[in-house]
Formats: structure tokens, C-alpha cells, sequence
């Protein structure tokens, strides 16, 4: 059956909060194909002339450009990606900062991700940037030019491979030369993760110029190592099992104090100026299973990897403990003297988003999501209330409240369950999977409380039985007090799966609608791996399908900060081809809104198999609020080869938009001459009949240089139109401006 595209346009405008009663028919996801194929026909697009840029075209056959399945046929029946920056005529794209500049006493790290730009008196602004993880075959490829120092990498390499591919650092005997090696190697990546703070300039024709200086700032992942003052610090419960003098497992000696912050992925700014850092995938470098009392695991459980395509157990080297990473990071970009500090009533688990709502006379609320396939939506709300939002005393709200996740229902409801002790333990059942044709067992926390970590129940009788021996959270966590409810927020993810928080499909990012409060939530992708299974009742592709790839953006109303409370929510916009019923991208990742409530959107789809490659290049999407692209998806940047696009923010007058090009050239390094291959793909034009496309591929990247055989860099670039105007300011560039 021919998707409908008015009913397409119907959920974007749901997206952006607008009625779109006179904008589809009702029914249309169920008109049979040549109806569905002659609306596709009469709709007629919005004309160029009335939008705020001209779209890309990108890689595949979109509505909004108003070809003919003819027209569309001859266009895109063979086509080139670009490893570079592309943004529409009128605009340009200026690098800001890249991989390897010096800052304060670091450098400026790899594969930055959130930016968050706060603008100072007398024309100065502070970049914040996360850092996240190192792509290892560009990183080498690019080190030695990009910091000037030699790396032990070849030999690692070899020498792990003749141990079996892995090692426990610690445990070697101290004069093996390996033991040092690993240390410089890991240290090496680490001091390329966590957040930096850069001072900016705009001078007189717009451009964005480092001006480094007082406020300059690095927290990496090894900060603290050798400078005790550089320790972070840890607010909330989980300080009080780090202090714990008895515990199950492992203990760094540090009390209540890290080393070090990395897999900074997305990250959030609170109304009084501070910003907020999410801790995302650190299970591929600490050891994430953690025992009944929060406790961590040995660091031998993540062994030290590292080759060209994998990297793992950077904080092996270093004994790191696993239960002090994946949390929310709190720094002030204004005082670099201040520590930075992890919050712990946020709880611990893969953060990949973060939205303040700060509300004079209500409690604080944050929102937050698990980035792994089956994991949670979580809204911590603050025992106190906010008097001025923009009081910086209100730091002192994220230490104390109560953590929920949230449990959906298929109607479009939905309650906030309380993580506390007396809290129920009722997961969801495996034959509710079952009921949707898919096979998934229940990840609980391990039966026998002496091990760390989870044990999976394939049957219905086997978790009752579990709910029989442990009938709510405090039958799980042992302890009294902070310390027990430290290790259900230690342990947070698999505490929501067994309170029965609904499994979801990656909650990428999350950011509120400044018109109307709404919370938007980018899930990137439906379906399961080894860490579980997104809700076939909820994430569910057009056709119905249980499992889907290209993922939704969610609007979601809440009800109040009441524990407990309900909440609403409809699926707005769906990923995928518009043949598919998609609005045509895929992987929808961070979100940013500008004053006017449009929504911008950048992807990640990771080039994973024929049916995401076919998207091409990650990219930047602008969905209109108002005017006649209003419920439109209009492709405004594609970046460079094997990179995503990450982190969007504006400046004050909306004239510039910062983005983050991270791990260009990440599959296949660094572009030799004009290395390409070709490949070839089904498509199907406005008509419903499919042609074939062929398309040129280049392998690697060389950018931002783009001198062939150099390698590819990560970068922050500022994006601006070149008559200096509003990114989106009514009417065309010049005639012949590009």
C-alpha cells in the first residue's frame, strides 16, 4: 500500500503542536493505493520562493520538492554524496574549533557531540562541547598531526592479539612493558573525552573567532588522576554507598569523589545558566553491573581492547570504578574554579538526553533518557521549589527529590512510576512480547543478591515466582536509608524494567516546546539486541510492524509533578522512506528549538546495513511551525562523509547555528585520492513505481581540510547566511550568492 502524505504532513503538524484538521482527510492511512498515489499527485508543494531556504535534495526522492515521479526518476537515478559540509544557497558553514587545539591544559577532544553557547556582556560567549568517545582508526590516523606526540598503538595492537584480544591491566606484572603502554594508550584516549569550555568572539562581519582565556576549561576522563582538587564530586544518595566502609564489591578508595568524566553525549542547559552533561555509553569502558548495595564490579570485568574498529575498558588501566560513571554532570561555564559535579537522584544509566523545566513556585523537573534498545524515560522531580529560575542557588535542587521512570500505555496514556523501596516490582511479562509476535525475555536484577548484575526470565511463571521472593525495590537493594535508596539510583535501569517502566526505542534527546510546554522525545530506533526490546505496543512501525529501524519523535504532555502522576503522549512524526510512510529521514537524534517553535533535528543513523544506507549522509532537518512548509520536513545540512551531525544551538539573535560534526571518515579513516565505490538502490518516485538508483559512495574522509590523504578531524563549525540576517529571515538570498 502507497503511503499517504497528507496523513504524513498530519503528523508533523502534531509534532510542532498544531491542529491539522484541514490539512489530511481522516483515514488516510487506510486508502488503498491509487487513492493514496492521486493525493500524492494534487497536493501541491509549498513554492520555493516561500520558504525560509531552498532544501537540499539529499539522497532520496522527497514530497516537498514538488518533482514528478518523471522528474524525480531522472534526477536521482544516479547521484554523488559529498565528503563535505553542504548547506543551502545563501548560507555558510565556518569552523569554529577542531580536534587538537589547545585549551586551558588540555586540548580540545574528540568526536564532540552537545554544544551549549551562553553569550556574556561585551560581546563574549562561552562554548561548552562534550566530548564522547574516540573512532579509532581516524584517531590514529590523525593523532601525531593533530597533538604532535607518538602513540604505542601498532604495538598494543599486535600484543593484544597475541593475549587473546583483551587484557586486565592491573593485573600485570608491573615491569611488563605492556602495562605502561596500555596506560599512555588509554590515557591517551581519555584525555580526548569528557567537556571543554571555549570563549568565542563574533567580530563585525558575523564569524566566530576563539578568544581563549580565563574562562577556557577541560574536564577529560582521567581529571583528578594526579590533582586531587580536580576531583568531581557526587551529590545525593549514591555519595553514601561510595563512602560505605563494608560493600560487595570493588572500591576505588576515593569515598565520594571521581576521577574524571567520559561519553559525554547529549546535555541540557538550566535557566540559571549552568549546563548539564550526559554520561552515555561508559559501559564499553567501566564495568556497568553493579551489586545489590551499589557497589561496583571488579575492573577486571572490563578488560582493557583496543584495535582499529573497537575500543573498550579505557578506565581498566586505571582501576576506575564502573558504578561512578553514567551520570548528569553539572558545571558552570562561568566558574572554572568550581568542581563539577554528578547528581545523583538522576540516576545511573546510559543518559542520552536532558530537559529543564523550571517552573517559579513549582519543583524543579528534569527530563532524561536510557540510550539503549529497551531503555527507559526517566523525570526526576526536586523536594524543593524553584522561588527565580534563574537563581544559581538552584543547583541545590538536583540534591534531593525523587527519581520516576515512565510506564506508556497503547491508548496514549501513561503514569510516572516513583523508584523508591516501597515501590512494586512488576515487570513487563515475556508473553506480552509474545502477544506481538516477537520472542523477549525479562532482564531483571540478579536473583542471587551476592552477584552483580542481571538474570534473564524467559517465562511468565518464572517472574512470578521472582515477584513471590521480591515484591517491591527494597526487597531488592538491601541497606538502610541513602545508602539503599543510592543503590536503586546506582542501579536505576534495571530497577525501572523491574518497577515495570516501558522498554522504549532509544530515547536519544529530549527538549521542551517553548510555546507550549510540551516535552519532545527523539526515540531513534524500534526493534532489539542483546540489552532488549522496545514495546511492539507502542513503537510500532506504519504498517504495524513490531520491529523498526528508522525511528519517531514523540510529543509528550505531562500532568503535573505530582509522584505518580499521568501523562499523555501521541507519535508525531515517523522515520523512514515516504514510500514507506515516513517523513524521509531516519534515526532522529538530538532536537533544538528556536524561539519560534520550529523544530531543528539532527540524525544518526550509523550507516548500518543497505536499508539505513540508502538515507546517505546524516543530516540537519528544520520542521516548520508555521507558513506553507508548516508540517514539512525540509533537509537544510548533510555532513561529510561517515559522520553524524550533533548538538545544534543557537546564538542570541538566531544569525548563527553551531553544530558538531562528529567521527567523520569513522569506517574507512582517511580518504586516499578519490577513493569511491558504488552502490545501488530500489526507490520508488511520487508515482509509487520503482526505479533503480546507482550511487557514488566516497570511502573515508578528508574533511575539513579536504586535501586528499589527510586525515579527517573532528570539528564544531557555525553555520550563518551570508547577507548576515536571521537563519530563517523572509525572502531569497541574492541573486548569485552561494
Amino acid at each position: 500500500m502507497a503511503a499517504d502524505p497528507l496523513l504524513r504532513r498530519r503528523e508533523l503538524l502534531a509534532l510542532l503542536g498544531i491542529s491539522a484538521a484541514a490539512a489530511a482527510a481522516s483515514g488516510g492511512a487506510n486508502l488503498p493505493a491509487a487513492q493514496a498515489l492521486s493525493r500524492t499527485a494534487a497536493r501541491r508543494p509549498p513554492s520555493p520562493s516561500s520558504l525560509p531556504f531552498k532544501p537540499l535534495p539529499g539522497p532520496l526522492p522527497l514530497p516537498v520538492a514538488g518533482l514528478s515521479g518523471a522528474e524525480q526518476q531522472r534526477l536521482f537515478s544516479a547521484i554523488t554524496l559529498d565528503d563535505r559540509l553542504v548547506v543551502p544557497d545563501g548560507y555558510r558553514a565556518e569552523l569554529v574549533a577542531v580536534w587538537g587545539e589547545p585549551v586551558a591544559a588540555g586540548r580540545f577532544g574528540y568526536n564532540n557531540d552537545y554544544l551549549a553557547l551562553r553569550e556574556l556582556a561585551g560581546g563574549l560567549a562561552l562554548l561548552t562541547v562534550n566530548f564522547e568517545y574516540i573512532s579509532p582508526r581516524p584517531w590514529l590516523e590523525g593523532f601525531k598531526e593533530a597533538t604532535g606526540e607518538e602513540l604505542p598503538a601498532r604495538a598494543v595492537i599486535q600484543a593484544l592479539l597475541e593475549r587473546g584480544g583483551a587484557v586486565d591491566v592491573p593485573s600485570l606484572d608491573p615491569t611488563d612493558p605492556l602495562a605502561r603502554q596500555c596506560r599512555q594508550l588509554a590515557a591517551a584516549a581519555l584525555r580526548d573525552l569528557g567537556i571543554g569550555v571555549i570563549a568565542l568572539r563574533c567580530d563585525g562581519e558575523g564569524s566566530w573567532r576563539r578568544e581563549p582565556g580565563r574562562y577556557d576549561r577541560r574536564i577529560d576522563g582521567l581529571s583528578g588522576l594526579e590533582d586531587p582538587a580536580a576531583l568531581l564530586r557526587v551529590s545525593g544518595p549514591a555519595a553514601a554507598v561510595f563512602r560505605a566502609r563494608e560493600r560487595l564489591g570493588y572500591d576505588d578508595g576515593l569515598g565520594d569523589r571521581v576521577i574524571g568524566t567520559f561519553s559525554n553525549c547529549a546535555g541540557g542547559v538550566t535557566p540559571w545558566g549552568t549546563v548539564l552533561s550526559a554520561e552515555e555509553n561508559f559501559q564499553d569502558q567501566v564495568a556497568e553491573a553493579v551489586f545489590a548495595d551499589g557497589s561496583a564490579s571488579p575492573p577486571a570485568q572490563q578488560p582493557f581492547q583496543f584495535g582499529e574498529q573497537r575500543v573498550r575498558g579505557l578506565g581498566n588501566p586505571f582501576a576506575l570504578a564502573g558504578n561512578k560513571y553514567g551520570w548528569m554532570v553539572e558545571l558552570d561555564p562561568q566558574r572554572p574554579e568550581q568542581p563539577a559535579v554528578k547528581h545523583s537522584w538522576l540516576g545511573r544509566f546510559r543518559h542520552e538526553a536532558v530537559a529543564v523545566q523550571a517552573v517559579a513556585g513549582q519543583p524543579l523537573v528534569v527530563y532524561s533518557g536510557c540510550d539503549r534498545m529497551g531503555g527507559h524515560l526517566y523525570r526526576f522531580v526536586s523536594a524543593g521549589r524553584i522561588s527565580d529560575p534563574a537563581d544559581p542557588a538552584n543547583s541545590r535542587l538536583l540534591q534531593d527529590g525523587r527519581l520516576e521512570a515512565a510506564r506508556f500505555a497503547a491508548d496514549g496514556s501513561g503514569q510516572w512510576l516513583p523508584l523508591t523501596p516501597s515501590t512494586a516490582v512488576d515487570p513487563l511479562l515475556p508473553s506480552h512480547f509474545e502477544g506481538h509476535g516477537v520472542p523477549q525475555a525479562c532482564r531483571l536484577p540478579h536473583s542471587d543478591r551476592r552477584r552483580a548484575g542481571a538474570e534473564t526470565f524467559s517465562s511468565d511463571a518464572q517472574v512470578a515466582d521472582y515477584r513471590r521472593r521480591f515484591p517491591t525495590l527494597g526487597d531488592l537493594y538491601p541497606g538502610e536509608g541513602e545508602q539503599r535508596m543510592g543503590a536503586i539510583l546506582i542501579d536505576a535501569h534495571l530497577a525501572a524494567t523491574a518497577a515495570g517502566a516501558t522498554p522504549s526505542a532509544r530515547p536519544e534527546d529530549t527538549d521542551l516546546d517553548p510555546l507550549n510546554g510540551d516535552l519532545l522525545i527523539a526515540f531513534t530506533a524500534g526493534g532489539a539486541n542483546a540489552d532488549g526490546r522496545a514495546d511492539p505496543a507502542i513503537f510500532r512501525g506504519p504498517a504495524g510492524e513490531a520491529s523498526w529501524p528508522h525511528g519517531w519523535i514523540m510529543r509528550l504532555s505531562d500532568g503535573g509533578p505530582a509522584a505518580g502522576s499521568r501523562f499523555r503522549w501521541r507519535m508525531a512524526a515517523t522515520g523512514g522512506t515516504p514510500w514507506q510512510g515516513g517523513a524521509g529521514f531516519t534515526n532522529p537524534d538530538n532536537l533544538a528549538f528556536d524561539r519560534a517553535g520550529n523544530l531543528w533535528m539532527v540524525t544518526d543513523h550509523s550507516g548500518r546495513g543497505r536499508e539505513i544506507l540508502q538515507f546517505g549522509n546524516n543530516g540537519c532537518w528544520l520542521l516548520p511551525r508555521s507558513g506553507p512548509a508548516a508540517g514539512e520536513a525540509l533537509l537544510f545540512a548533510t555532513g561529510p562523509m561517515e559522520c553524524e551531525l550533533c548538538g545544534p544551538c543557537f546564538d542570541a539573535a538566531e544569525t548563527s547555528l553551531f553544530l558538531a560534526v562528529q567521527h567523520p571518515g569513522e569506517a574507512n579513516g582517511t580518504r586516499a585520492g578519490a577513493a569511491r565505490e558504488g552502490h545501488g538502490y530500489r526507490l520508488v518516485n511520487r508515482d509509487g513505481l520503482p526505479f533503480d538508483q546507482l550511487r557514488w559512495v566516497p570511502l573515508g574522509s578528508n574533511w575539513p581540510s579536504g586535501v586528499p590523504g589527510r586525515a579527517p578531524r573532528p570539528a564544531v563549525v557555525a553555520i550563518r547566511r551570508l547577507d548576515g540576517a536571521p537563519l530563517l529571515a523572509p525572502g531569497r538570498p541574492r541573486p548569485g550568492e552561494q
